[in-house]
């Protein structure tokens, strides 16, 4: 054999050993030392001591840090707090009238008093605008300033001048010269008189973009529904985070807001419980487009018009242990790419239309709620003379239906217990007990 043949297979024979040395040291991801005594590191927001104390500060109408009845002093709290770190503000009882969404940091605890912590907001007005504004403007003209004040929330809403679709803007009134308003941030949409641009006073009462690790507690909101014009659920409600990461409201009242109770778009980690939505003109807990793993437990959701609504592409979610009653339309509804979601042990009761609604939301390929599991609920009267307890539309398929007690207890009239539809694929029923209705079950693949 040629010295130089052997002198090559002698050094790939080395390689190999080699790779082989450093291969057995190389640590995989999962062999990584767990941190068991972490230290407060700077840039480090995985891994944070338990800190025996935080700063905490309190917000009164008669006593506390700091003390005051509106939006201003809670914002001021808040910020405060985050300011150093996080940490907890403490609402002490009274009712705290708004003319602008508190906005939540991260890292607080937002704590109130229950019942006798109550946030609410002013009647909204509305006003046209006087002169055009585009997109790159900072700046409207009202026809009158009318009760409009700097340091207002407001919705600016028009007709899309180039598509006809619905516009809206909201924004912080910052500086005023007679109808004149600069505000918070630029349009970054036409506002062009031909498209009847109006503004108005609708905002949340407590909301945030782009913030993680928040809790909400024992905090009574209330949307003063009877004065305020409707605000849709995508852009406002009692609660409506955008973007938001890991957070919780528990014990919570939402109540009375002409609009959603409950709403989040695109937020992971969201555990809504021990909740009160309530009295709301729309949906009483939104997990909104893309919602990853929402966590929505042991809530009453009652006399909504809808109760809980999974929007689009809500996946990995838990809905247990929830009380959802006399809302006007549906109990649960769940449609648009809502897949891998369970919702077992709720009581869906008195549902104006249906007690669970699976949407035909048909705009693509595989755009339904497949492979959800709905188990051991008890759904009880649902809808009017042809209500149906589970109407699953569309093309949805592997949804499994087990253990569930479906009661009619009022005349069968023609009443079904659970209905699917012509297109629906793979439907898997399971020892579900049926009683009271004229159809039990209703399988239109087959007529």
């Amino acid at each position: 054999m040629p010295a130089s043949q052997t002198s090559r297979r002698g050094f790939l024979a080395s390689l190999g050993g080699m790779a082989a040395v450093v291969g057995s040291t190389r640590l995989r991801a999962d062999d990584r030392p767990r941190v068991t005594n972490p230290r407060a590191t700077d840039g480090d927001e995985r891994f944070e001591p338990n800190w025996d104390e935080r700063l905490t500060i309190s917000v009164g109408q008669k006593s506390g840090d700091l003390i005051g009845s509106d939006d201003k002093v809670l914002q001021a709290a808040v910020d405060y707090v985050a300011r150093l770190g996080g940490g907890t503000v403490k609402v002490l009882p009274g009712i705290y009238t708004l003319r602008n969404a508190v906005f939540l940091p991260s890292r607080i605890r937002l704590q109130g008093s229950g019942a006798e912590s109550v946030i609410t907001k002013i009647a909204s007005g509305q006003i046209e605008l006087a002169d055009d504004s585009d997109w790159y403007d900072q700046e409207i003209t009202l026809r009158q300033a009318g009760d409009f004040r700097v340091g207002d929330g407001v919705v600016l809403q028009a007709k899309n001048p180039h598509d006809g679709s619905s516009t809206v803007i909201k924004r912080t009134l910052v500086a005023r010269s007679g109808n004149r308003f600069k505000l918070d941030d630029g349009l970054r949409k036409n506002l062009w008189l031909d498209g009847k641009p109006t503004c108005s006073s609708l905002f949340p009462l407590l909301t945030s973009e782009y913030t993680a690790d928040v809790v909400i507690e024992n905090l009574t909101l209330d949307g003063n529904r009877e004065n305020n014009a409707n605000f849709n659920g995508n852009y406002g409600g009692c609660v409506f985070l955008q973007d938001c990461n890991r957070y919780t409201l528990r014990s919570v009242t939402a109540r009375n807001y002409n609009g959603d109770g409950i709403s989040f778009q695109i937020c992971h980690d969201v555990v809504v419980e021990n909740c009160h939505s309530h009295d709301n003109a729309d949906l009483g807990v939104h997990p909104g487009s893309g919602s990853q793993r929402p966590l929505i437990r042991n809530n009453r959701l009652e006399r909504n018009n809808l109760g809980l609504f999974w929007c689009w592409g809500v996946k990995y979610g838990l809905a247990e242990g929830n009380r959802i009653d006399g809302n006007r339309s549906y109990g649960i509804s769940i449609g648009h790419c809502d897949t891998d979601n369970v919702m077992r042990n709720n009581e869906i009761t008195n549902s104006g239309k249906v007690g669970i609604l699976f949407r035909d939301d048909a705009r693509g390929r595989d755009f339904w709620a497949n492979r959800n599991i709905v188990e051991n609920n008890r759904i009880i009267n649902s809808g009017g003379d042809d209500g149906v307890a589970i109407d699953i539309t569309g093309q949805t398929k592997d949804v499994r239906i087990a253990g569930n007690e479906i009661r009619e207890q009022r005349a069968p009239m023609n009443r079904v217990a659970i209905r699917i539809g012509e297109k629906a694929g793979t439907i898997t029923l399971v020892e579900n007990t049926i009683e009271g209705f004229a159809s039990e079950v209703i399988d239109q693949r087959t007529a």
